[in-house]
């Protein structure tokens, strides 16, 4: 099964509400607030690849709070 890791910078005290929007998507499987350069962690699931970019692209970006990205994309 498709899966990446999202790591992710958040504003300032955005943190938690993020947290618990990502809790919230399908596709999204575990949740992490983490020290460090990044905030949040996030590890994403689904049927396909295609599936996986899509739900980083219009669902985890554009959530409130986030201020950037990195994904890492599991090799099979």
């Amino acid at each position: 099964m498709p899966k990446a890791f999202v790591l992710m910078n958040a504003e300032l005290g955005s943190e938690d509400s993020i947290v618990n929007e990502l809790k919230k998507l399908e596709g999204v499987k575990e949740v992490y607030q983490v020290y460090g350069v990044y905030d949040i962690v996030a590890q994403v699931e689904a049927n396909t690849m295609e599936r996986v970019k899509e739900t980083i692209t219009w669902k985890l970006r554009k959530l409130n709070g986030v201020k950037s990205t990195l994904t890492m994309i599991v090799m099979d």
